[in-house]
């Protein structure tokens, strides 16, 4: 059954691929099926391959192309269970569901998890997605016990959730606080209102707002860490870890920038988050170096552009949250945020930067960028660069459903 259903999926995309006119003809109507396609294809093949190692998930690949996997307290361990729930929300069958439940029990552990700041990309990704569409209490309950773990780790000194605890960052700051954590946020907001406790908005609204203030730059790019003293709660180091330089704008850290305070405007309806995403918005679309395919390089400044990594994760988070930013916005800069966005989409999309079937580990997208300055997962696929990109592809078919009705 699971090879038939592979094979019909595959039939599917080489349907679209084979009648569609040239690509930059084609509808993005129809590159959303035929991706989603091929991804729901890619992600069986990879739930298939981990089978027998049940408490193994997808990472990347290494440099022979064998597939890398992490266990639940890597904190990538969420993203797959979350694809392959928006790939059951676009088709529901019950191998996908099967798989998807598999998956997210896998990261269930790290409901318990207080030594690192992301209990909210494990736990909201996979559960969150998973009581989204099936309203178990299960899940629910998971969430519930992921967000008392993830508030112990809040400082009300400093008003932030500290993000690392390990070495070598802890011999580096006192209190690190990077922007990533800026998407942990999504899950103590839900939490606040499933369970009519304000203590979880009170600390995630709390650190966005001193993010606000501290990490970002007169044009609106950000730092990627910045460290408080722990007595005083003032700044002590505004520092970049996984960019090119303390004063680059790393590029998937503007887009955990953009998609965390568009987040935080739909969960709170406050102004100055949304205004604050659509500053971050205009810096990254009018940057001089954005490439003519809206897939940034991995860093802004890295020294090499034009010929540097670009960096298909840091694209994928960039269009989902222009998608929904679109959504808060006056007309003339929805249509702006929504034509770069089915820029990216088409790019993405494109051979250029999708996978064929049953290669590149069985992940969707290539070219992405997780540490370069550390030399690890350079030009290689990512989860959660998978993640982002289903997710913006839901949100567009979605969109462009609402505009045909």
């Amino acid at each position: 059954m699971f090879q038939q259903i592979i094979s019909f999926l595959l039939l599917l995309a080489v349907f679209f691929s084979c009648t569609a006119p040239k690509q930059n003809e084609q509808p993005l109507s129809e590159i959303i099926d035929e991706s989603l396609a091929l991804a729901t294809a890619q992600s069986l093949l990879m739930a298939e391959s981990l089978k027998d190692q049940p408490d193994r998930l997808p990472q990347t690949i290494d440099k022979d192309g064998k597939l890398v996997t992490c266990n639940s307290a890597w904190w990538v361990s969420g993203f797959f269970p979350g694809v392959l729930w928006y790939l059951y929300e676009n088709k529901p069958t019950e191998t996908l569901k099967d798989w998807a439940v598999n998956y997210t029990l896998r990261v269930e552990d790290q409901k318990y998890t207080t030594d690192n700041h992301d209990v909210g990309f494990m736990i909201f990704c996979s559960f969150g997605n998973a009581y989204r569409l099936t309203g178990d209490t299960l899940y629910r309950n998971v969430i519930h016990t992921a967000s008392n773990s993830l508030i112990t780790r809040f400082n009300p000194t400093i008003g932030c959730i500290r993000s690392w605890d390990y070495a070598p960052w802890s011999a580096k700051w006192q209190y690190p606080v990077i922007i990533d954590n800026m998407m942990n946020l999504e899950m103590l907001e839900w939490a606040s209102k499933a369970f009519s406790d304000t203590t979880y908005s009170h600390v995630a609204e709390s650190h966005a707002n001193i993010t606000l203030k501290n990490h970002f730059r007169d044009d609106f790019s950000s730092y990627h860490v910045v460290s408080y003293d722990t007595i005083s709660g003032k700044v002590e180091k505004k520092n970049t870890a996984q960019g090119y330089s303390d004063d680059s704008a790393w590029a998937r850290g503007q887009g955990w920038a953009l998609y965390g305070y568009t987040m935080m405007y739909r969960e709170t309806g406050n102004e100055k988050y949304l205004k604050q995403a659509e500053n971050i918005a205009d810096f990254i679309l009018h940057h001089p170096n954005l490439p003519e395919d809206k897939i940034p390089y991995w860093d802004f400044d890295a020294p090499d552009i034009p010929n540097a990594n670009r960096d298909a994760s840091a694209g994928a988070l960039i269009c989902s949250a222009l998608i929904e930013l679109s959504d808060y916005v006056p007309e003339a800069k929805s249509n702006e945020y929504l034509a770069v966005a089915e820029t990216q989409l088409r790019s993405l999309s494109s051979p250029a930067y999708r996978a064929n079937l049953g290669e590149n580990g069985n992940f969707i997208l290539k070219h992405s960028v997780g540490h370069k300055p550390n030399g690890t997962e350079v030009d290689v696929p990512l989860t959660y660069a998978d993640y982002y990109y289903v997710e913006a592809m839901m949100r567009m078919k979605k969109k462009l459903s609402e505009h045909d009705e």
